[in-house]
């Protein structure tokens, strides 16, 4: 069986419980000889205050924990070996989406968790024999169901704040994000779309054609588009369906900006 070992203290935490990292790590390398283990590494991480959680992400900042959990994705490990699981998460009050809200390390416990459900391993702690991560605990599926919310909570806080800034933009007539139109490019780090020279003059052909030929069918005018030597962005033959999305988009060929339900004079050139 392959396992790996995670010891911990904090200058708090030695001086009161005396679990020096060389007493955690004799000690699990103790009961692994013992066990018939094979331990492939001790990861430590020595200083740190229990767990601290990355605002944005809630990721655990903990060099030696992050290691072990990375470990895990490569290597297949059976048991994460510890001295007790405290060592693996405490009753450290962390701080969640930078509000006063403070969260206790129940949070941590189930992040880590999840981390070793994903890769199929479970928790051998020395103290704790009877001890798995795969026994149902209340208190886990509480903090879960909270967790899902949060989840839940963070995405929409995110839709809502990208929603708000590109309806600010398209007021103002600039471009609020997606794929360009055809007729016009956006480089990385433009704000602004500028025209395609090549597939404006398609734009413009099109629109001439039409409205020269009202009663042409979609395929009529792609195949026009195409008997004249005109390609799409990939290369290939114009098709009804590209036909009537540009002829869709006239109102933003001329010059008009529309986004949802805002419609607003264009910071784009027009082509037509």
């Amino acid at each position: 069986m392959n396992v790996v070992g995670y010891i911990r203290v904090s200058t708090q935490g030695q001086a009161r419980d005396g679990y020096s990292l060389k007493y955690q790590e004799e000690e699990i390398q103790a009961y692994c000889k013992a066990q018939g283990f094979n331990l492939i590494h001790v990861f430590r991480d020595e200083g740190i205050s229990g767990a601290k959680l990355n605002e944005e992400a809630l990721e655990i900042d903990r060099v030696g924990l992050q290691e072990m959990l990375a470990h895990l994705s490569s290597v297949q490990i059976d048991n994460v070996v510890v001295l007790n699981t405290s060592r693996l998460w405490r009753s450290d009050i962390v701080k969640v989406l930078n509000t006063s809200r403070l969260w206790r390390s129940d949070i941590v416990k189930v992040l880590i968790q999840r981390e070793l459900k994903k890769y199929g391993c479970d928790i051998k702690s020395i103290e704790q024999p009877s001890y798995s991560i795969h026994k149902k605990d209340p208190n886990d599926f509480l903090v879960n169901g909270l967790m899902e919310l949060l989840d839940q909570y963070q995405r929409l806080e995110i839709a809502f704040k990208l929603t708000k800034g590109r309806n600010k933009k398209a007021k103002e007539g600039g471009y609020a994000g997606g794929r360009a139109t055809f007729g016009y490019t956006k480089q990385k780090g433009e704000k602004e779309l500028k025209i395609h020279t090549g597939h404006a003059e398609v734009v413009k052909r099109l629109f001439e054609i039409k409205q020269l030929h009202r009663k042409w069918s979609l395929s009529r005018l792609a195949k026009a588009l195409n008997e004249e030597g005109f390609r799409t962005t990939q290369g290939k033959m114009f098709t009804k369906v590209q036909v009537k999305r540009i002829l869709d988009r006239e109102s933003f060929y001329q010059g008009i900006y529309t986004y949802g339900q805002i419609q607003a004079n264009g910071k784009h050139q027009a082509i037509i």
